[in-house]
């Protein structure tokens, strides 16, 4: 009788927790979990959540001015220099060129030169001896030569101004009137170009005049170097 009545405690109270414990599942689950807003829909600022930017850069947009370079394919221009012809020392030279531009990178020109020769060491020495006479002192030569801007490219001149230069190479043939004689020549060089404006090109130049010549008794191939600075337009 005792043994019955302590089984029927014991039912009872596993019944009560039973029922606890369900109690306890089935207030759980009315919590609803907390909403995901869903690709695309409306979020706190507003506006669709695909169409918010990650990044919103406030970049100052710079203003580039291009180069406007004459479109014209001929130059024509003046230069003046010194020429050290070879034994009859170093003198003022001036001349004219005229160019044809065949595309960005070659060109043809033609140069017209005059310069004048001194006393040579000879001359100087012996005191009265004159080897030529100041008509046949007088030196001009022409060339016609082809020209190949190597290294076209910019100079800078401060921080926000810059101009449009090349470096180039040209080589030629033509005749040099020296000491009363005509004389074939063959010269060659280099140059800088540097234009300030798109109609306007400055020069410097470097050329070697090289021709043969027996004045003073024996022949020999003689080197006359030549700098100059010149100025040339477009049309």
């Amino acid at each position: 009788m005792e043994v019955s009545r302590l089984r029927l405690l014991f039912l009872i109270a596993t019944a009560a927790v039973s029922l606890q414990g369900c109690g306890l599942f089935s207030r759980g689950d009315d919590a609803a979990p907390e909403a995901v807003p869903a690709s695309g829909s409306t979020a706190v600022t507003g506006e669709p959540a695909d169409q918010q930017p990650i990044i919103d850069p406030q970049v100052e947009r710079r203003e580039i001015r291009r180069p406007q370079i004459d479109t014209e394919d001929f130059e024509i221009g003046a230069y003046y220099g010194i020429l050290g012809i070879e034994d009859f020392e170093s003198h003022a030279v001036y001349g004219a060129r005229l160019a044809y531009h065949l595309n960005e990178d070659f060109f043809l020109e033609a140069t017209l030169g005059q310069s004048k020769a001194g006393r040579t060491s000879y001359e100087n020495l012996s005191g009265q001896s004159e080897l030529l006479t100041d008509d046949e002192r007088d030196y001009t030569y022409y060339a016609l030569s082809a020209g190949w801007n190597v290294l076209p490219g910019e100079v800078f001149v401060g921080k926000n101004r810059s101009y449009n230069s090349a470096f180039y190479l040209v080589a030629g043939i033509g005749s040099t009137n020296f000491a009363g004689d005509d004389r074939f020549t063959v010269s060659g060089g280099f140059g800088y170009r540097v234009l300030p404006a798109d109609w306007i090109a400055v020069h410097f130049d470097v050329r070697d005049h090289v021709y043969d010549i027996d004045l003073l008794g024996e022949k020999k191939i003689v080197n006359n170097l030549e700098a100059h600075l010149g100025l040339s337009v477009f049309f």
